[in-house]
């Protein structure tokens, strides 16, 4: 699994998301966007990941950033977990991993001692110019928005 290191370019993706519309990385050209990748919506982790974005959301856009989530599921999931926890950014289906795959966000990783394929819980701020500013990898959910949101405050 090939990792993405800052000052590289972003992998270009158009996904769908939980309204099925297409949404494109290019889209956000001109502003700095947060892209996590996790594994399952409506999970304890992800939850409180997802739960976490959303409460920093209005700081996150008073420095004129954007949040995306990307996971495996379908636009049906995205919907019932937006709405459960009032979660107001947007969710991106790869179903196929093809995205995830390109960002080193899906791949080897331990799970309950064990290697296993899967995704690999991930964070990257994504440039005005396309490039790739910050990545995190194998972070643990809980926390971690405010710890990305510190680092764009600095």
């Amino acid at each position: 699994m090939a990792r993405l290191e800052p000052g590289v370019k972003a992998p270009a993706f158009t996904l769908l998301n939980q309204n099925g519309q297409k949404v494109a990385l290019k889209d956000f050209t001109g502003n700095r966007v947060v892209v996590y990748f996790y594994p399952a919506d409506d999970t304890p982790g992800c939850t409180k990941e997802a739960c976490q974005f959303n409460s920093e959301l209005l700081a996150y856009k008073k420095l004129n950033v954007s949040v995306l989530g990307i996971s495996p599921d379908d636009a049906a999931a995205h919907v019932a977990f937006r709405s459960k926890y009032s979660l107001t950014f947007d969710l991106l289906s790869d179903p196929d991993k093809k995205v995830m795959a390109r960002y080193g966000a899906f791949g080897e990783k331990m799970l309950y001692g064990k290697v296993v394929q899967g995704v690999i819980r991930s964070t990257f701020v994504v440039g005005p110019t396309g490039t790739i500013e910050h990545a995190w990898y194998a972070i643990h959910a809980d926390g971690h928005a405010a710890r990305v949101l510190a680092t764009l405050e600095r």
